[in-house]
């Protein structure tokens, strides 16, 4: 017995109306990460080790601050969107369920901020 119709079937539309997109999203941005990630290991791996000054001025290299910032973003909005959806299937209570899609937005947002934020710093020279 199906419960959707023939629409929703083919749309791929959830009861949330957005089910479809939700999914892309989560696929696009794991692409996206794959090789975001690994310029961001390349960047720390090659600083491992090295003075603050030689880790300051790595990042201050517009292209290493460029790809810490989009691996940042992308990083934080891939965690908000996977958390969404654990909090979705598994939790219950509506008013919980509110709070907690509001406390993930709002961490994710801050926390990619403050990441973002810090590489602005030392990529514009104030971290010295």
């Amino acid at each position: 017995m199906a419960f959707k119709t023939d629409y929703k079937r083919a749309a791929g539309l959830g009861s949330a109306h957005a089910g479809a997109r939700h999914w892309w999203l989560q696929r696009l941005t794991a692409i996206a990460l794959l090789p975001l990630a690994l310029a961001f290991v390349f960047i720390f791996g090659s600083s491992l080790g090295s003075s603050r000054d030689d880790v300051l001025s790595a990042f201050s290299n517009p292209w290493y601050a460029l790809a810490a910032i989009l691996f940042l973003a992308f990083g934080f909005f891939h965690l908000k969107i996977g958390l969404q959806v654990v909090i979705e299937d598994y939790v219950h209570g509506k008013g919980m369920s509110v709070f907690l899609q509001i406390l993930n937005t709002l961490l994710c947002w801050a926390f990619a901020a403050a990441g973002i934020f810090a590489v602005l710093r030392i990529s514009l020279g104030y971290g010295s």
